[in-house]
Formats: C-alpha cells, structure tokens, sequence
C-alpha cells in the first residue's frame, strides 16, 4: 500500500464566500474539522453548497475568506492564498473529462508530466492496477464506458502524486449498473492511497457505502458533521434525510450457508445473516442497516421469518415531538443499532432507557 502525500491530523475549513448572479446571492459559511485520512463526504441536496466549498478548498474561488490548513500547511488565511497549481490537489469531475485525442496510457502519461514528485514505475502500476485499466490502455476514450472512464480520471488524478483528492459527483452521469462497477474501486482506494479524500454526493447511499466521516450542508451551512455512524444514526439528522437514519456496521464474513445462499458476519461479538452477493469468508464488509427496517420486541420470537434476533438494553430514547415517529439506541455487545419506530409502539411496549430489548433485522434488509 502506497502513501500518497498525506499528512497527519486534520484539516481545518472556516471559509466563507458570498456569490452573485444577478440579483441572487448565496452565501457559503463553514466552519469544520475533518480527518486527513479517508473519505470525508459533503452531503447535500441541490444548490446546498457543496461544490462551492470544494472549489473554496482547490483555491477556485478567488473572493474566498477565512482559514484552510491541511494539517501543518495553511492554504488560506488572512494573510496569504496559496494558488490552486501549488496546492497538490487531484480532482475528480461528474463527466471524466479525458483528452479525447489521447489514448488511456496517453492522459495517464499527461498526469505524471505534471506531478508533484516523480512517480516511480511501483507507484504507477500500483494505481493501474488498483483501477484495474491495464487493459484499456491504448483505447481512447470514445471506446470506453462511463464506468472505465471513471476509473481513468481517478488513475490520473492520483499520478500527479497530489496531497488532497477531491471527487465531485464522480458517479452522478453514470447510470446504476455503471455506478455499481465503480463503487468498490472508490471503497478501496482509502485502504490503498493513505490521503485525504473528499466526496461530494448527494446520494445517501454512496455516502454510506464509502464515508468515514460527514459533513451536512443546507444553504451554505454545515448543519450536521462527524463520523459516518454519529450523523447517519442521530436523531439530529435533517429532516431530508430523516428516512435514511442508519447504523453502519463493519464486519467479517465467518460462514457461508450455501443451501439458502446467505452468509453469516460477525461485528463485535455479535452476528448477522444476510443475503450472499458472492462474499468469500474471510471478507471485511461494510453493512448497513436502516433503522426503519429495524424492529424491537420484549422477548425472543423464535417462531418468526426474521433470522436476526440480537439482545440488548436500551441505551436511549429520542421522540420526534412533532412527528409519529422515536429513535431507539439499543445496546448490543459491544456495539450499538439504531430502530426507528412509532412513538404508538413506544407508549404500548412501555419502553424506558435500561429495559432488556431484542433487536429484529430481515436478512433481506441488510445492505452491503
């Protein structure tokens, strides 16, 4: 595994720009700290600002103000912006944006011309190989798909050896069979390349599929941030969002039961079932389990169609006052989940913070 150019601690964004368009103004106020490892989503919906702030950050947006340190290194602050070209930064479009006259090996090769550092021939067929393009080498981009396209520009945006990179909607043009190509080459890439990823989506999905960490924009302002479980499993999450409350689970293929075509995860000391998508044993995966799919019971229902019964206590109740629905933290060994349910039900079951609870998941309904 290659290191990138990365640095330690965090990065600090306090940036604020005002733009206008005609009699329009939006303004952008941020003020955040995120990892400097991994991939740190920027969520929001449609003219929320989360392509501002990623050109805020490439140092595209000249009126920007404030404060913007990658670890020891200030980009921005009262005093001096360093400009985008020293910045060392790969960015990654919705449309790949290839040189059309130019084959595969050709914009990979216009990449490594204009590097930071000179890219050892380990390091370049490290990032090929990740990518998985060797064969597409001496295609031109007219003779690739969108998926292959994707993967080309991300290739190329790592050989300039870069410090930060920043995908903006890479999968937004590509349609869902394309998209599900692409995902598990951005999953690995946080493994392989130790630097700074940051990814802006709207889709609740590929955030929970890929993040570490979450920053929430609604018009111009961070309105949520965290690690992926503290924003996604909160009560606090926005309302857009509030059907996409989840608890993230990462976990170890242990058993495979081939008759029924399931597999078995463990994630600290408990265990799951859920559908087999060709998953070896042995196999870290990511899972996610949305908390409306989540139902509690007072005891063990053995003689029902749902597999995942855990035990737990209930550690916490939130009720939506304005709404029909609470937030359940429950327990587990070692962990927590999060159920989302009537407060009707809440009321019925007597349910207080303490009680013993069992947790029941549909195989089915396991995302991963």
């Amino acid at each position: 595994m290659t290191q990138v150019n990365s640095t330690s601690s965090t990065i600090v964004a306090n940036l604020q720009i005002s733009l206008h368009s005609g009699s329009q103004v939006f303004e952008l106020s941020v003020n955040s700290e995120f990892p400097s490892t991994g991939i740190t989503a920027i969520l929001g919906e449609s003219g929320s600002g989360k392509t501002t702030l990623l050109r805020c950050i490439a140092g595209l947006e000249k009126s920007a103000k404030g404060l913007l340190k990658l670890g020891e290194t200030t980009w921005l602050d009262d005093k001096h912006c360093v400009p985008t070209y020293e910045r060392e930064i790969g960015y990654v479009f919705q449309d790949a944006r290839l040189f059309e006259h130019l084959s595969v090996q050709g914009n990979l090769q216009f990449a490594i011309k204009r590097s930071h550092e000179k890219v050892q021939k380990a390091f370049y067929a490290e990032v090929i190989n990740a990518l998985d393009i060797g064969h597409l080498m001496q295609h031109k981009p007219d003779q690739l798909s969108g998926g292959e396209k994707q993967r080309v520009a991300i290739a190329r945006a790592l050989l300039v050896k870069p410090k930060m990179l920043i995908m903006d909607e890479p999968l937004a043009s590509l349609d869902n069979a394309r998209k599900q190509d692409v995902l598990p080459y951005l999953a690995a890439l946080q493994n392989m390349f130790h630097l700074p990823i940051l990814y802006v989506s709207h889709s609740t999905d590929e955030v929970c599929r890929l993040a570490d960490h979450v920053i929430v924009l609604h018009q111009g302002k961070v309105v949520s941030q965290g690690s992926i479980n503290d924003v996604f499993a909160s009560a606090q999450l926005p309302h857009i969002y509030k059907q996409e409350t989840s608890t993230i689970i990462k976990a170890k293929i242990i058993e495979k039961d081939e008759r029924w075509h399931l597999i078995k995860a463990e994630f600290d000391g408990n265990t799951l079932w859920l559908q087999d998508h060709n998953k070896a044993i042995g196999k870290t995966v990511r899972l996610r389990i949305i908390a409306s799919d989540v139902s509690l019971s007072l005891q063990d229902e053995k003689e029902s169609t749902i597999l995942n019964r855990l035990e737990g206590r209930i550690g916490g109740i939130e009720i939506d006052k304005k709404g029909a629905t609470a937030l359940v933290t429950i327990d587990l060994t070692n962990s927590e989940i999060v159920a989302q349910v009537t407060r009707k039900s809440i009321d019925d079951l007597f349910l207080m913070v303490g009680m013993k609870i069992w947790v029941q998941i549909k195989s089915v309904a396991i995302l991963g």
